[in-house]
């Protein structure tokens, strides 16, 4: 799993890209949340001879093209998996670098997504963030609350698994006070007890880079989600391979575990 900063820009589109992503709404349903593990900005700079930091600042591009895309196509929810619990046990110096790279981020593009409409959210454990990186965290979160476009959202320090025992703790202490009667938790209270509270669950996972697992990624909420894997590392995924993202998961039978009618 890669590690990402968001840049965005105006939306700009050309004549030939709107045409292309007309043609893709017509063809059949644009998936309503997508949400993407970035993975192989390390392998893609080191086979281009550049440190693993160069991989991470191209991975950039790829954000903002991507994130732009979905704005455009009408894309709902947009989740990006930017920096894993278990990233923390990289070399301090890369994730140092990351974090400083991610303030500066947040800082510059601030007024961009409030600009295009765009709603930031956040889900992970920042208590592990410095402080003044959480500070901007908040600023970005408060300064577009009330965007009714894209809700773009940030894996930030995140993992499935403590996500999920996070929802059963917090389960367990309305139960220790009255509050929650233990046989009525189903899988509603559980889904309103997680992070993801309010986020419809993802239609499409997109993993680039060719593995072939989830590392750790929504893990509750992928149930019944689409799966892509392709080979292309993150760097080279633009507007283009999320159009035929798109249209292989057109071309799927969703039943939801039912049978054809």
């Amino acid at each position: 799993m890669a590690e990402h900063t968001l840049t965005l820009t105006g939306l700009a589109q050309t004549a030939e890209d709107r045409a292309r992503q007309q043609a893709l709404s017509r063809r059949g349903p644009i998936p309503n949340h997508v949400a993407i593990i970035m993975d192989g900005n390390g392998r893609w700079a080191r086979e281009r001879g550049y440190p693993r930091l160069h991989g991470h600042s191209k991975g950039v591009e790829s954000v903002r093209d991507v994130t732009e895309a979905c704005a455009q196509i009408g894309v709902g929810f947009l989740t990006l998996y930017t920096f894993s619990v278990e990233n923390w046990g990289r070399p301090v110096g890369e994730v140092n670098a990351l974090m400083s790279l991610l303030l500066r981020t947040i800082r510059r593009e601030r007024k961009t997504l409030e600009a295009n409409n765009i709603r930031f959210r956040i889900i992970g454990d920042l208590s592990k963030l410095p402080h003044q990186t959480v500070r901007e965290l908040d600023e970005t979160l408060e300064s577009t609350s009330d965007k009714s476009g894209l809700t773009l959202v940030l894996a930030l320090s995140y993992s499935g698994r403590w996500e999920i025992a996070e929802a059963v703790r917090d389960l367990a202490r309305q139960v220790s006070r009255g509050d929650l009667d233990p046989e009525s938790i189903d899988e509603a209270v559980i889904s309103s007890a997680l992070l993801t509270c309010g986020l419809p669950d993802p239609d499409l996972l997109i993993r680039t880079g060719g593995e072939f697992r989830v590392s750790n990624f929504l893990l509750w909420q992928l149930a019944y989600t689409e799966m892509l894997v392709t080979d292309c590392y993150w760097p080279a995924f633009r507007r283009n391979q999320l159009y035929a993202a798109m249209e292989a998961y057109q071309d799927r039978d969703r039943r939801f575990g039912r049978i054809d009618q």
